[in-house]
């Protein structure tokens, strides 16, 4: 769908409460941030309606201490699904917050770093917000109910993009 401002205020809304839980559970200090990724972070892209959360951790020691502070809050860790260097969450019974993916990522992670240099690549420079939100498109209609064919078919040009990003930088 057409970008939403409000999901700028959805994710703000979902990062403080994780903020807060996190604080009153005593583990906050082990959190440096949380970031919006993914298309929902980028004005003007197409996106589907679901927020994705970066929560970033300083300390790898603490990350068991986070994982349980956030299973008491309702998320179940889902491991690293494949993405070393990333705790992937889901989560039930939350009909108040927006649909989001949350995942947990050390300061310093690759795979933080490349959330980070896509989403701000997209954000300065709007040709490529245009043409990925075309495909996108494209792949949604193409597969509505088929996770997998949709992120094949935009695959490709998240792959040229990448040529034109420097993670890092």
């Amino acid at each position: 769908m057409s970008h939403d401002e409000d999901w700028h205020m959805e994710f703000d809304r979902i990062s403080a409460g994780i903020t807060d839980w996190l604080d009153g559970a005593g583990v906050g200090d082990a959190v440096v941030g949380i970031e919006h990724v993914g298309s929902t972070a980028v004005c003007g892209l197409w996106a589907k309606p679901i927020i994705d959360l970066d929560l970033v951790y300083a300390d790898s020691g603490r990350l068991a201490e986070v994982v349980s502070a956030l299973e008491a809050l309702g998320y179940e860790d889902e491991g690293e699904l494949g993405i070393a260097g990333r705790e992937a969450f889901s989560y039930s019974g939350k009909p108040e917050l927006m649909t989001h993916h949350l995942y947990a990522c050390p300061v310093g992670s690759s795979e933080l770093a490349r959330h980070r240099a896509f989403r701000d690549y997209l954000r300065t420079h709007p040709a490529a917000v245009r043409e990925y939100s075309e495909v996108k498109r494209e792949a949604a209609s193409r597969s509505p109910d088929d996770i997998d064919a949709y992120i094949e078919a935009k695959s490709p040009c998240i792959e040229r993009l990448w040529g034109f990003i420097r993670v890092g930088e």
